[in-house]
């Protein structure tokens, strides 16, 4: 592949809080994310510039002149200013890049990177190399706002900003972003060393017109993924971490430090039609050196045999012996319907957005089956999907359990060797309360691929506290789910679920922090947070806590259930039995969890036939909150003390053996 240097002024954009405006209105971040690259464009093709890509919620492009470059970014912060508005910050910086006809990598890169991370919305930043290009241009003014050492850059840079009355000015060394304490002496910094055969893989860049094939990108490294972590000898980032290191100006020795891995392959897809170019590279962390690199041009029929020989031609750079089994792995064409596979990868790109999104993930989910209804992957997935839905409260249990129990075992017939389906039959025969097949069904998940986090954490929670009590080895799981994932706010959010139920709710309280420093928006880190404050008695705190969420999450029964546990418990009977009637009001109209109307019940005094009332419909309708009920702490000395808990125990016991006689939910 053709490769070639030359210096440039390099841009970065970025929508600031973009994120927190999907989790509120997709459609408003729709429109700051149009608006922001018609800007972008307008003002690029007047001033000469070429954008390289976009990532989301922001871009990278390049000028040959620094002064057109800062003419540009002054141009378009007063465009952004207006109605309306779009919060952007501007980063820049002069320097050697390394360029192929889709690619833009090199220190200069990175470093533009990092001075936008310092950025504030509505201001620019520039580089002292851009400071000193524009300093004989007198109608472009500047001021320093300090001197920074930024991650893995050698020397400090002085970072300016520009001075304009319609400009955010920012103050002198208030700025944060990717930096470090300044070095006041050298000092070798001391890592753990990366099993040579370890590897992460990136999510494709998506190079298309279109920012909504971004899907596509996500799908055909997930694929990868799946392929390589299948193989014992090799081992593999989680998806959830190395996909947030999704932007290409990406620092290497950064990734293989936060991820334990030596290598890492990035690269980038453009889909236009039933044309496909997928562009990859096989890069060592410490030094940046290319081990592989290879184009991939061709139809979309042919995604499948290029997935496959990505991830055979990693095995062989990377020395990794493949027995005939792994290479059947590897091989095994799952479908022929690429319009199924394109559903397919739609459907796991919602789900893995979480929140409502998974509904929206179970319709491209059913698509696909409805087109190839041999597709295993798509049957695990749908599975996998419903049993989320079920889990939080999105469909009723009973609608959708039973699905999801279906569509696994369709998928084992197909496949028996998918690691994921065996998790999804696990947690089903944890929901209807069959200890023996939810173990069975969990151990079969691990002994296949001990790599996936997922079944650690459910396997942890569900079974093993909630249903077990066995508090040590579920904290075991949950902590081997952070390791294999570990920039990912949910693990950290569901092994506070299981520190919770174990009575530990300062470690608990912790771990949320630590979950939400890597997602600000993380739900359960957030509703975990409330509870942790809740049972440290700590009552404001958590009272603050669930009323903020309850805006975010659209009154998300969960919250309100955790709103009127607090109330109650700080004396404030009079509004928490208020919430309780919100709630009770609520579930006339729409699906409520009917286990945590009866729990909140329960924090009430002489509300204990109510709280059995909805106790008994939560066991009716198989909610898998129900689970929690035998070992979580949410359930008050008065509701434990009365023999109706001991029957509604002994029912939950007792119904897996009237399912088992062929009355599935």
């Amino acid at each position: 592949m053709s490769h070639h240097r030359q210096l440039a002024a390099i841009m970065f954009t970025d929508v600031e809080g973009y994120t927190a405006v999907m989790q509120h209105s997709e459609q408003q971040a729709l429109e700051l994310k149009n608006r922001h690259r018609d800007v972008l464009q307008q003002e690029h093709e007047e001033y000469h510039g070429r954008i390289v890509q976009y990532y989301g919620d922001g871009s990278l492009s390049i000028f040959q002149s620094a002064v057109e470059a800062v003419e540009c970014a002054l141009k378009m912060q007063l465009m952004f200013a207006e109605p309306p508005r779009v919060p952007v910050r501007i980063g820049l910086h002069m320097g050697d890049v390394v360029f192929d006809e889709e690619q833009l990598f090199g220190d200069g890169v990175n470093l533009a990177s990092r001075i936008e991370s310092l950025g504030v919305a509505g201001s620019v930043l520039i580089s002292d190399k851009i400071n000193n290009e524009i300093r004989n241009h007198p109608d472009i003014k500047s001021y320093s706002v300090g001197t920074y050492q930024f991650k893995n850059v050698e020397q400090e840079v002085e970072v300016f900003a520009l001075d304009h009355d319609k400009l955010v000015k920012p103050s002198p060394y208030t700025l944060k972003g990717k930096t470090e304490e300044k070095k006041t002496k050298t000092r070798k910094k001391i890592h753990k060393r990366a099993p040579v055969k370890s590897i992460a893989v990136l999510p494709l860049i998506n190079m298309s017109n279109d920012p909504e094939q971004q899907y596509f990108g996500d799908g055909v490294a997930e694929e990868i993924i799946n392929s390589l972590s299948s193989l014992k000898d090799l081992k593999v980032a989680g998806r959830t971490s190395s996909f947030r290191f999704r932007r290409q100006n990406i620092d290497l020795r950064e990734i293989g430090e936060k991820l334990g891995v030596s290598t890492v392959l990035e690269g980038s897809v453009r889909k236009q039609g039933d044309r496909l170019r997928i562009t990859v590279q096989l890069i060592k962390v410490n030094d940046g050196f290319h081990l592989w690199s290879e184009r991939y041009d061709g139809k979309l029929d042919d995604i499948f045999a290029i997935q496959d020989e990505i991830a055979k031609a990693i095995t062989a750079k990377m020395k990794v012996m493949l027995s005939e089994r792994s290479r059947g792995k590897i091989e095994k064409a799952h479908t022929q319907n690429t319009d199924a596979y394109k559903l397919y990868l739609k459907g796991r790109f919602y789900v893995n957005r979480r929140g409502t999104s998974i509904l929206t993930g179970i319709k491209f989910l059913e698509q696909a089956i409805a087109l190839d209804p041999d597709f295993a992957l798509a049957h695990t997935a749908y599975a996998d999907a419903c049993m989320m839905a079920g889990l939080y409260g999105l469909l009723p249990p009973r609608k959708v359990m039973s699905r999801a129990r279906e569509s696994a075992e369709r998928a084992l017939t197909l496949n028996p060797e998918l690691s994921e389906a065996y998790c999804a039959l696990g947690s089903y025969y944890c929901y209807i309360w069959n200890l023996p097949e939810a173990e069975k069904n969990f151990l079969k998940s691990l002994e296949l691929n001990p790599n996936y986090a997922h079944v650690h954490l459910r396997y942890g929670l569900s079974y093993l506290a909630w249903m077990k009590g066995d508090f040590a080895k579920a904290q075991e799981h949950g902590e081997m789910a952070i390791k294999l994932e570990p920039l990912s706010a949910l693990c950290y959010g569901i092994h506070a679920q299981i520190l919770h139920a174990a009575g530990k709710f300062s470690e608990a309280l912790l771990a949320c922090k630590t979950g939400l420093e890597l997602d600000a928006n993380s739900y359960l880190c957030h509703l975990y947070t409330g509870y942790s404050y809740l049972f440290l008695k700590q009552y404001k705190e958590a009272i603050t806590v669930f009323e903020g969420l309850m805006e975010v999450s659209n009154k998300h029964s969960f919250t309100h259930g955790g709103l009127i546990m607090a109330l109650s418990q700080k004396g404030d009977y009079e509004r928490a039995q208020k919430e309780l009637g919100d709630l009770k009001e609520r579930a006339k109209k729409e699906y409520v969890v009917c286990t945590v109307i009866g729990i909140a019940a329960s924090w009430l005094q002489d509300n204990l036939n109510e709280a059995f009332h909805f106790l008994n419909k939560g066991l009716e309708e198989h909610e898998p909150l129900m689970v929690s009920i035998k070992y979580e702490h949410w359930i008050p000395a008065a509701l434990r003390e009365d023999p109706r808990y001991q029957k509604l125990l002994e029912r939950m016991e007792y119904s897996h053996k009237l399912l088992a006689q062929g009355s599935h939910i």
